[in-house]
């Protein structure tokens, strides 16, 4: 694994307000001396299978990390999942002499199942290092975990205290982990989220809220062969019911709802009917993901759900529409806009642009800042592909991140946090 040379280190740029800054050296010494550690540790940790629910795959990273946090003097809480079936949760504290209390969050769980690690392990390709969860967000939770030995080593002290919150079911919506996570909240004038930047070096500053919409067909059974009619067939009226939404749409149509784009988006993820060949299906369902910028778009999507349920073309089924939230958005917001700022400055330090944006993907930020505590998101190294057998991070910034994790809880252990609101 090479080590890519910072471009540009010792340019001072003119920073907000006619400043001029250079780059705190001995940090960024310490960030580069740290990379050999950081990614050893995050190969490690990509080369165990820890989907969402993988529960002896979430002990084995724990077991990996916990002692290097204890080590650092963090004083470690493990906190059993909200739900069965998920790993503990881990709660990493260092505690310091100033008055900043600071939040990390990250996520170990990630989209894939046993068995990936054996066949697609951990692999760098030049400035590219492979492998599931190495972006979403493996190698942000390692990031955090280094920013905090950096700390440790420098004996660093001015914040009152920094937590790290290592969670494990972030990709079903926290739903083992979210009485934790307003608690951790309410303790903390601050939270950075650890989630991977987007290329080509970004931040984000809002992201889209997740629900899921399922509808639910019931029908009645009856043997295909012998007697069908006696049947109500569930999966031909939600065939029915995706027609009612432009799904899958005729050549030339459209859907209801849009599927891209930075605004609401309606995607078809899950479909379900039937037990066997020879049996009318008494059930059947489909889930799509909602993600929208602003909240009421979800209520109109349901509401359109629910209309159609109404519309019934098979004789005998009914139709009804659950509805599951994940998160909420991630507004544009004052508390973000002022983190936002003061990373752009750290990073025009090392002579290098950090830039501003979102996407679809949801996160914790947008339970913090719901609660008034400001929120930057996006912290991890940059990658992409996530959620796919391409997902990669780009090696060439995994220091500049570092150092601007590191310098971030640094500026906010001594100044304090923006308002939120």
């Amino acid at each position: 694994m090479r080590q890519t040379k910072l471009i540009g280190v010792v340019t001072l740029l003119a920073m907000a307000g006619g400043a001029s800054a250079a780059p705190n050296a001995r940090l960024l010494a310490a960030a580069q001396a740290a990379r050999p550690a950081q990614l050893k540790l995050l190969e490690s940790v990509v080369n165990i299978d820890s989907g969402t629910g993988d529960v002896e795959g979430g002990r084995k990273v724990a077991a990996v990390l916990i002692p290097r946090l204890k080590a650092l003097g963090a004083t470690i809480e493990t906190v059993p999942a909200e739900l069965p079936g998920l790993p503990d949760n881990i709660v990493a504290t260092v505690t310091g002499t100033g008055k900043a209390r600071i939040l990390m969050i990250g996520h170990i769980d990630t989209v894939f199942p046993p068995g990936t690690v054996a066949k697609w392990p951990f692999r760098v390709d030049g400035d590219i290092a492979h492998g599931p969860g190495v972006g979403d967000e493996k190698g942000g939770v390692v990031e955090g975990l280094t920013a905090l030995q950096i700390l440790h080593d420098f004996g660093f002290k001015d914040f009152a205290k920094i937590t790290l919150l290592i969670e494990t079911s972030e990709e079903r919506g926290s739903p083992g982990t979210r009485q934790l996570i307003d608690r951790l909240i309410g303790a903390h004038d601050v939270e950075l989220n650890l989630e991977p930047g987007d290329s080509p070096d970004m931040i984000t500053v809002w992201r889209k809220g997740s629900t899921a919409l399922t509808i639910d067909v019931a029908g009645k059974a009856a043997h295909a062969g012998v007697a069908p009619q006696d049947g109500h067939n569930a999966a031909v009226e939600l065939v029915h019911q995706l027609g009612l939404l432009g799904l899958p749409p005729a050549p030339g149509a459209t859907s209801v709802f849009p599927v891209s784009g930075d605004g609401l988006t309606v995607n078809l993820t899950l479909m379900a009917a039937g037990t066997r060949n020879n049996i009318i299906p008494d059930h059947a369902s489909a889930t799509f993901s909602v993600r929208v910028r602003d909240a009421a778009d979800t209520d109109k999507v349901e509401a359109r759900m629910k209309a159609n349920a109404a519309n019934i073309a098979v004789p005998g089924t009914s139709v009804t529409i659950h509805r599951e939230g994940n998160y909420p958005p991630l507004s544009n917001n004052p508390g973000t806009d002022a983190l936002a700022a003061r990373a752009t400055a750290i990073y025009a330090g090392l002579g290098r642009t950090l830039a501003k944006g979102g996407n679809g993907g949801a996160s914790e930020s947008a339970l913090a800042a719901a609660k008034g505590v400001p929120a930057l998101d996006g912290l991890g190294p940059v990658g992409g592909k996530f959620h796919s057998d391409g997902e990669y991070i780009d090696l060439t910034t995994v220091t500049p991140r570092l150092y601007l994790l590191t310098e971030l809880l640094m500026q906010l252990g001594q100044n304090g946090a923006p308002k939120g609101r």
